[in-house]
């Protein structure tokens, strides 16, 4: 618009329509007849207004109930004057590596469609997706635009909201990643109750142990997660942790790993005291910790 033989053609009649808005594409289930609705925290982050369009043209303005970024989920609500269709939420333990499973959503814009393939695999971790992850594995092919919508089991429960894919080229290479309806149920009756998503924290670094720093600090073997760091007066200082510390045991529940150290925490409810079993060089120890209430980041927006 600055351009002089830009405007010697134009003139001002362009207004401000160089103002130019973005508009994103993503899928969503509803989980309720009065109108709550489970899709990734993705989908919706950076959204200043959200439009719902249900498989039956009807389309509604969606309001932010709350969403968990450390999860990749997120509750919305229409209000439709009626009861909408819900889907099942299946059982948390119902699905077994070699079940048939149905992804559907809206790839690319072309409207709704669905894919069937199988669980490849259960609890994939340490993917650098999610804070917490505990992903489903499938080959239903998962495309672009699929995110947030519903990964079903032959009888049409919902088992998993598709999340993301493993792709070179954008489209899918048949590895495809869910979030488990045990934690999408969680996380969703949290938001829907409060708003935000409440989680245990101490207040540590940690790092894997991998076999060169279990030779390092003289350890007998990799298990456990090591203490990196120590935040000044969190839970942890508070009880005596120290970096260099490693943590094998919660509340005499034994710890394989960081990530199995860090879904351990957020589990425990804040103000409860727990039982923390480490070593310490050659020694093993027990403290006992205060947990924490885990920060919250950008959680709830009403």
């Amino acid at each position: 618009m600055d351009d002089p033989v830009f405007r010697h053609f134009f003139g001002d009649r362009l207004g401000n329509q160089l103002e130019r808005q973005a508009a994103g594409l993503g899928s969503g289930v509803i989980v309720s007849p009065d109108g709550y609705i489970l899709t990734n925290n993705h989908v919706i982050e950076t959204a200043d207004e959200i439009e719902v369009a249900l498989n039956d043209g009807r389309k509604f303005e969606a309001v932010i109930v709350g969403r968990d970024p450390e999860s990749d989920l997120a509750v919305l609500r229409i209000k439709a004057g009626d009861e909408l269709p819900s889907i099942t939420l299946a059982p948390g333990d119902s699905l077994a590596v070699g079940d048939v499973v149905l992804a559907i959503g809206n790839p690319f814009g072309v409207g709704q469609t669905v894919t069937m393939g199988i669980v490849s695999a259960l609890g994939r971790s340490h993917l650098g997706i999610n804070t917490f992850e505990n992903f489903i594995q499938t080959d239903a092919a998962i495309n672009p635009g699929n995110s947030g919508g519903a990964l079903v089991d032959a009888d049409g429960n919902l088992v998993g909201v598709n999340a993301a894919i493993y792709s070179r080229s954008g489209g899918s290479l048949g590895i495809g990643f869910a979030i488990p309806v045990s934690l999408a149920r969680d996380v969703m009756e949290q938001i829907i109750s409060t708003g935000s998503v409440v989680r245990g924290w101490i207040g540590v670094e940690i790092q894997e142990i991998t076999p060169d720093l279990a030779d390092s600090f003289g350890l007998p073997e990799s298990k456990g997660a090591l203490i990196a760091g120590v935040v000044r007066g969190s839970p942890a200082e508070r009880a005596g942790i120290k970096p260099g510390d490693v943590l094998l045991a919660i509340d005499k529940r034994d710890i394989s790993d960081a990530q199995n150290m860090l879904e351990a925490i957020s589990r425990l409810a804040p103000g409860s005291q727990v039982r923390f079993h480490l070593r310490r060089k050659s020694d093993e120890r027990d403290v006992d910790v205060e947990i924490g209430r885990r920060p919250l980041l950008n959680q709830a927006r009403k």
